[in-house]
This record gives C-alpha cells, sequence and structure tokens, in this order.
C-alpha cells in the first residue's frame, strides 16, 4: 500500500494526474468541497479502479480528471501540463469520457454512434476521410461489434449498447479512456462482457483506463490498480492484493468479510460478507 509522497513521487511519470487537487461546488456559504488535497498517479497502460462508499467523490474526481469542473485549488496535469491550459478539442483528444448515463438517440444506427467519435478531429472546412473511416472500423472491431453496424441502438442489449458508446469512446483515438460505472445497471453477463473488453483495451492496446466501480469484487478482479476513497481522500492505493483487506472493507463499507484468492486469478475473493457498525465517518458529499 502506497504512502501519499509514494504516490506523489510514482506520480510524476504518469500521463495523467492530480496534484493536491480540490474540486467542489456551490457558491460561499453553501459551497461544498468534495474532493480534498488529492494526489494520485494513474499508470499508463492498466486498468485502475476507483472504489469507495456512495458520495466519497468518484464521479466528481473523474470529471475534474476529464477537465469537466474547474479545481478550487491544486491542478489536474495532462502529459505534465495543466489541463485547463489545453484547448476543449485537444483534451477530446488525448481523453475520452463515457459517463453513467448515456442517452441513445431514437433511430440512430452503432455505425453513426461510433462516427460521433471522430469529431474532435473534424474543422469547419474538413472532411470525412478514409483514415476516420478505417478508425471507426478498427474501433468497431475492438468493441466486437461489427456485426452490429446498421442495428438501432433502442433494438439492442445493454451490454451491446455499452460497447457501442466504448466503440464510440475508442473511435476518438485516444490513449486515456474514462469511465463512469461502466457496467451499472447491467446483468452479470453483461458486465463480464464489457469489463473483458476494458481488459483487452489496456493489456492489448496500452489504453490507459480509469473507471469508477462500485462492485468491489469486480474491481479486484478486473482492475491492475485500485484507488479507495472515503471523503474526497484516497485512502490506499496499489494492487488490488496489497490494497484490498478486511479491516479496509469494514473502514469503506463497515462490513465484515474474510478475502481468499480467486481460484481463476488469485485478485481477493470476498467471502463471509455480513454487515458491522464499524466504519470510517464522514462523505465528501
Amino acid at each position: 500500500m502506497n504512502s501519499p509522497a509514494d504516490r506523489h513521487a510514482a506520480a510524476t511519470t504518469d500521463t495523467l494526474r492530480a496534484n493536491e487537487l480540490s474540486l467542489g461546488y456551490g457558491a460561499r456559504q453553501r459551497h461544498v468541497t468534495v474532493i480534498d488535497s488529492l494526489t494520485l498517479g494513474l499508470p499508463d497502460g492498466k486498468v485502475t479502479a476507483i472504489v469507495g462508499p456512495n458520495g466519497c467523490g468518484k464521479s466528481t474526481l473523474l470529471a475534474g480528471l476529464a477537465r469537466l469542473q474547474l479545481p478550487e485549488s491544486g491542478a489536474v496535469l495532462l502529459e505534465g501540463k495543466d489541463i485547463h491550459a489545453y484547448k476543449r478539442r485537444e483534451v477530446a483528444q488525448r481523453i475520452a469520457l463515457l459517463p453513467q448515463e448515456t442517452h441513445s438517440p431514437e433511430g440512430v444506427t452503432v455505425h453513426e454512434l461510433v462516427r460521433f467519435g471522430r469529431q474532435p478531429y473534424q474543422g469547419a472546412l474538413s472532411q470525412w476521410s478514409e483514415e476516420d473511416q478505417r478508425l471507426v472500423a478498427e474501433a468497431m472491431a475492438a468493441a466486437d461489434i461489427e456485426s452490429l453496424a446498421d442495428r438501432e441502438l433502442a433494438s439492442m442489449s445493454g451490454g451491446q449498447r455499452q460497447r457501442a458508446w466504448i466503440a464510440m469512446a475508442l473511435a476518438q483515438q485516444t490513449p486515456l479512456l474514462l469511465l463512469d460505472e461502466p457496467t451499472s445497471a447491467l446483468d452479470l453477463g453483461h458486465q463480464i462482457e464489457v469489463f473483458e473488453l476494458i481488459q483487452r483495451l489496456a493489456h492489448e492496446e496500452g489504453k490507459t483506463i480509469v473507471m469508477v466501480v462500485h462492485d468491489l469484487a469486480s474491481a479486484c478482479r478486473y482492475a491492475d490498480h485500485i484507488v479507495a476513497m472515503h471523503a474526497g481522500r484516497v485512502i490506499a492505493e496499489g494492487a488490488p492484493a496489497e490494497v484490498v483487506t478486511p479491516e479496509l472493507v469494514r473502514k469503506l463499507y463497515g462490513v465484515e468479510c474474510r478475502l481468499i484468492p480467486d481460484p481463476d486469478t488469485g485478485t481477493p475473493l470476498l467471502i463471509g460478507v455480513r454487515r458491522t457498525s464499524e466504519r470510517l465517518s464522514g462523505s465528501a458529499t
């Protein structure tokens, strides 16, 4: 488990990182600080899962990392430069964000949706090119949705739609993908489908992926790096086997459990879970 000083030192080599970052909302008397002086490096070419109880600031952090929110203090650094020094188009060519809630426009096909991913490269005078078409085709192949190209989004399963949205993000050709609860509202089979795609994108395509995940067991199984948050702060960070302990689970969620190695992956597997009154107090929101 890494200390804040260790995280700061390690972060200096990461493409995307937060330095003493504070984020909040509201004005003056009603102002609420959600992220409090957070320093975090996100390892390149890995899947990082941000976990923690409801209201701890996970989605707010993701919005800050995507340049959707101005910091109160500190900075998000992209390639060593303050992210707010970039133009929006420049950020969109480096970071793709898939929000928690996506709305499928009526009548839009999978192919049409994925084409939207090329918008950051389309200027007022530029036209759709063979390169754009090739990258859209590659994104659909990576997400394994080539056979669904002409299907309307509304006619597909949740897992298929989510893969289509991920393909759109891939068509942006960004080295970084930020995903806010990418498997929310999906059944178990579709969750596995999406998580396996995420793993493949990092391990085979070299993408750096940061995802907010509610299910700790899935985070342990599919992520290379865990960031555990509570009340707007990082309280633990590292490989799942290093970070996820019965003590951490108790502090974050007020749950008693035992951990055994997953027989397939060797990552921590929670068993004997039951509620307890012992947990960290406080909330970021």
